[in-house]
């Protein structure tokens, strides 16, 4: 069995509310869907997280298109071996979001072909994963604490804030007035400096889970340094882009936790080489972050949470949480305990709604791939 061809999806899905960080607001969320063919008539979907705009990350929809189609697809391999692709995508440098789509899409294939679910194949456990849900910068103190509620209502069990200055410690402590038990967790998206430190530390007041990249995006060194002046355990999203991060914050002792996001490492192969050095090794926690994803993408962020070093609730809320319809046939749904769980299905389980592919695709490129390769 044969790669025989590859699609690229443009999508374009509608928040049902604007979500607010220190770098902007997103009402529309772009990602690329990936669907790879093999000359079985099987097929393996995967999503490329890249945003509109270099803002969390210097990639954006528009490079990954193009480092998609000129670089990434002509170096897949002949048949579904996700390991092949990243040792042939190797002497591509960066563009971890496109890389990360194609693997994914491989991976899919493969567990597939094999009928087996991905969270299988990669070491997890068919367990129900923890959750939560992260909440946006608000207009108001009263509308962030009227959205909480609303959530709590819902079912979830942990709140994740995003903060930036003038929205931090005053925010926080009413929110932990309102809610004193509530496992609660901050997130800055690096928009803070070392300097900040002794207002940073008036979150140690409020019993956090962890505040989450404080300071620069490529930063490990003064994250190492703040590390050492709080009392509330530091968590790296950002900094951590590949494996090496990952080793490089152990040496330095920069965090106590480590954000794992497929699209941002390279996808699942690179995600589970960190899992290895932070966890295997280190004996440190971590959990699954989301970047807004499709029901395909946070397919693979449910896979990920089932491997045995996810100690927190991830953020790979329900469908409903961002759209008001998934592209999947069968959405995403909030479970008992603040859980989601694995499906069942070989690969990573949802199959594409594809009258709301079509309803949502803003453009698309196929390309038959010769079995001669």
């Amino acid at each position: 069995m044969t790669i025989s061809g590859v699609e690229l999806y443009e999508v374009w899905m509608p928040l049902k509310s604007e979500f607010r960080t220190s770098f902007g607001a997103t009402r529309l969320r772009p990602a690329i869907l990936v669907r790879i063919l093999d000359s079985s008539g099987e097929e393996g979907w995967g999503e490329v997280v890249a945003g509109e705009g270099p803002w969390y990350s210097c990639e954006t929809v528009y490079t990954a298109w193009e480092v998609l189609r000129r670089e990434l697809i002509p170096l897949l391999p002949p048949e579904a071996d996700p390991k092949a692709f990243i040792e042939r995508a190797s002497r591509v440098r960066g563009h971890n979001m496109a890389k990360a789509g194609v693997e994914m899409a491989l991976w899919d294939l493969k567990a597939r072909l094999e009928r087996r679910p991905l969270y299988e194949m990669i070491g997890g456990e068919r367990r129900p994963v923890k959750v939560g849900v992260s909440v946006g910068v608000k207009d108001s103190v009263e509308e962030l604490l009227k959205t909480i509620s609303y959530y709590l209502e819902k079912g979830y069990g942990r709140i994740k804030l995003k903060i930036m200055p003038g929205w931090d410690l005053e925010v926080v402590e009413r929110v932990r007035r309102e809610y004193p038990d509530i496992p609660l967790q901050v997130d800055a998206n690096a928009a803070y400096r070392l300097s900040d430190w002794p207002h940073l530390k008036g979150l140690d007041k409020y019993g956090l889970l962890m505040l989450e990249q404080p300071l620069h995006y490529d930063d490990l060194v003064d994250h190492a340094s703040l590390k050492r002046l709080l009392n509330t355990p530091l968590c790296l999203d950002e900094s951590v882009k590949t494996p090496l991060h990952a080793r490089w914050a152990l040496q330095l002792d920069s965090a106590d936790i480590v954000n794992l996001k497929p699209g941002r490492v390279g996808g699942i192969i690179a995600g589970l080489e960190i899992h290895r050095i932070w966890y295997e090794e280190a004996h440190r926690p971590l959990w699954i972050g989301g970047m807004l994803e499709t029901g395909v993408g946070r397919a693979f962020l449910v896979t990920l949470a089932t491997l045995p070093g996810v100690r927190f609730p991830s953020d790979i809320s329900a469908s409903d949480r961002y759209y008001e319809e998934d592209i999947i046939t069968e959405p995403w749904t909030l479970e008992k305990g603040s859980t989601l769980s694995p499906r069942k299905a070989p690969g990573i389980g949802v199959e594409v709604d594809w009258s709301r592919l079509e309803k949502y695709t803003r453009r698309r490129w196929g390309k038959r791939l010769e079995a001669s390769r």
